[in-house]
């Protein structure tokens, strides 16, 4: 059967009206460093669920305070966080969207803690400051902070959970053998964390609700990893309940001019596909997929299921609705915006 951009998308209990992702992106906007959505998260997402998207997924938050990349960032380790956010999923379903949260911890990367915390006392570069390794109990306690997160998230009416191991935070700190030099037991089994965590999760969720994990399929340093051996750790997190991938690549470290990955439309993309091909999973692209005709070619050609467009709808919150004509392709658009198209 022939897909496209705009063709409906189904995984578990989860249906989509297209396959147009808007993907998590830091917003630095809570007002008080209490992790509390605001008026700005509202209208950020409540405009691109009007303008088409088919599925939405709420930036980065956190499990704890110093889980946070900077202390203006969502979090849900508080059950005082959820009724905001329940405000945004509901607004978003009124126009047909659905809606994702990334759940996550920045581990070395929380530039505001006091102390950040990772597998290993390595910092991110030299400007960074240098993390506490974890005790293996407090690596099991943050499994247990990712677990409350999921229960609140499932009580705020998400339709799907994405957990973040990717970019260089947390779990990707632990898969990774540049971060992780541990001799416990999540340094002998690198995604111990991460699948502890999956498994956690699935626990809190409905039966039908998909939980989605974002990795980075490369990483572009000297001595990291690639293709080959994400393909490997994301068996075992699928094994452990992934449903989809949400492929991303690099964010571990500093990146040297010779291992920048490319800038060009869709580098990203033949990462996904491989992914896809090796462990017959469904796959979310991103990265530089701003153009309708390339993103429809990427779901066209089977290169994965559903794209996400980042940068696009940032520019254009209604990124969707123009890409439906461009395609000349069928969307509903909402009645008051009818004359603009």
């Amino acid at each position: 059967m022939n897909y496209d951009l705009f063709s409906p998308f189904k995984i578990k209990g989860l249906e989509i009206k297209n396959r147009i992702v808007m993907p998590p992106m830091c917003q630095y906007s809570v007002e008080n460093k209490d992790g509390i959505a605001t008026d700005w998260h509202y209208l950020h997402y409540v405009s691109r669920a009007i303008g088409g998207a088919g599925f939405i997924m709420i930036e980065m938050t956190d499990v704890e305070p110093d889980g946070r990349i900077s202390d203006y960032d969502l979090g849900l380790w508080s059950d005082e966080q959820i009724p905001a956010l329940a405000k945004i999923v509901e607004a978003c379903h009124r126009y047909g969207t659905k809606v994702g949260i990334q759940i996550a911890h920045a581990g070395r990367k929380a530039q505001d803690a006091a102390e950040p915390v990772a597998p290993s006392a390595i910092p991110f570069d030299e400007k960074s400051k240098t993390p506490r390794s974890l005790s293996t109990a407090e690596v099991k306690g943050l499994v247990e902070k990712f677990c409350k997160a999921v229960q609140r998230a499932v009580k705020a009416g998400f339709d799907a959970i994405e957990i973040h191991g990717a970019h260089g935070y947390l779990i990707h700190q632990f898969h990774s053998p540049l971060t992780n030099k541990r001799d416990d037991e999540y340094g002998k089994d690198l995604t111990k964390f991460g699948r502890e965590i999956i498994e956690a999760a699935k626990a809190e969720m409905p039966e039908d609700m998909p939980l989605i994990m974002r990795i980075s399929a490369k990483e572009y340093v000297e001595g990291g990893y690639g293709i080959i051996e994400s393909i490997e750790f994301a068996k075992q997190y699928k094994d452990a309940g992934v449903d989809m991938f949400d492929i991303s690549s690099g964010g571990e470290g500093p990146i040297g001019a010779g291992g920048r990955p490319g800038t060009h439309a869709a580098y990203q993309v033949t990462l996904a596909r491989e992914i896809k091909n090796a462990l017959h999973v469904p796959v979310i692209a991103v990265g530089r997929l701003d153009d309708p005709t390339l993103a429809n070619a990427v779901v066209g050609n089977e290169d994965a299921d559903l794209v996400a467009v980042g940068r696009g709808m940032l520019r254009n919150p209604y990124w969707a609705l123009d890409a439906a004509k461009q395609l000349n392709k069928e969307i509903l658009v909402p009645k008051q915006y009818v004359t603009g198209f």
